[in-house]
C-alpha cells in the first residue's frame, strides 16, 4: 500500500506542484487500509482468546465474529470507492 501511495505522490508532483489531490488519496487509502486490518485483527484475536477460555461458546462466537469481519469489510469497500469518485 506504501507504494500506491508513493506512486500517486511522484504523479502528482510530476503533475502539477499544486495537484496534492492524488497524494492524499493515496494516504486515504493507505490509512483505510490499515484501519480495517487492525480491526479484523483484533476481532480475531479477541475471538481466540475467548474461544480458548469458553470452548464450549465456540460456535457463536466464530459466527460474530465472521459478521462483524464481514462488516468492516463492507465499509471499508465503500470508503475506498467513496475516496476513488470524489478524486476522480
Amino acid at each position: 500500500m506504501f507504494e500506491m501511495a508513493m506512486m500517486l505522490a511522484q504523479e502528482a508532483v510530476v503533475q502539477d506542484s499544486m495537484n496534492f489531490g492524488k497524494m492524499g488519496l493515496g494516504i486515504g487509502v493507505g490509512l483505510v487500509i490499515l484501519g480495517a486490518g487492525w480491526g479484523i485483527g483484533r476481532i480475531g484475536g479477541t475471538a481466540v482468546e475467548s474461544i480458548s477460555r469458553q470452548p464450549e461458546a465456540a460456535g457463536p462466537i466464530s459466527t460474530q465474529m465472521l459478521i462483524s469481519a464481514a462488516l468492516i469489510e463492507g465499509v471499508t469497500v465503500i470508503a475506498l470507492i467513496v475516496m476513488f469518485m470524489l478524486n476522480g
